[in-house]
């Protein structure tokens, strides 16, 4: 298993004018929007922003893939909205840096989206990337859905 740092925005580009960069906000919303040549230049950005992570990391046949979303505030979010376009774009560059076949579903047969919390100082997505072909990774895979789904229950027990 192996963890990514994902940033919730990336830079496409500098605005002359106002003397700033110009940024992408990586959700599904914008991704609807967006002219696709800033959607091409997005894309290549975050595969030049996570490419450093990524050294070291073994070429895997098959695995299951892990999203959760540290936000920055308290504003109400869907999970999904970030999660897909993150998901969209690291598959995508794992696989072009070589590290897994391809991302269809006979490699990448499961994905799940957390929500983490709040984090100001440090707003991202994590990405964890567990094997399957690695009996000790599956059971902490395992692990980790049991405590996602335990600790939804007691959140919805402590709310009644």
């Amino acid at each position: 298993m192996f963890k990514i740092n994902s940033p919730l925005k990336v830079t496409v580009g500098f605005n002359k004018k106002k003397q700033k960069n110009v940024e992408f906000l990586l959700n599904l919303n914008n991704f609807r929007n967006t002219f696709y040549r800033v959607l091409n230049n997005a894309k290549v950005q975050y595969k030049i922003d996570i490419q450093g992570q990524l050294e070291g990391v073994e070429k895997l046949k098959r695995c299951v893939m892990v999203y959760t979303v540290f936000k920055g505030d308290n504003r109400r979010f869907d999970i999904g909205n970030i999660a897909s376009i993150h998901q969209k774009f690291f598959e995508d560059a794992f696989v072009e840096y070589g590290y897994l076949p391809d991302d269809k579903y006979t490699n990448i047969p499961m994905v799940l989206y957390r929500f983490g919390g709040i984090s100001k100082d440090n707003p991202r997505v994590e990405i964890e990337v567990f094997n399957l072909d690695d009996e000790y990774e599956v059971k902490r895979f395992k692990d980790l859905t049991k405590d996602t789904i335990d600790t939804f229950h007691k959140e919805r027990k402590r709310k009644k």
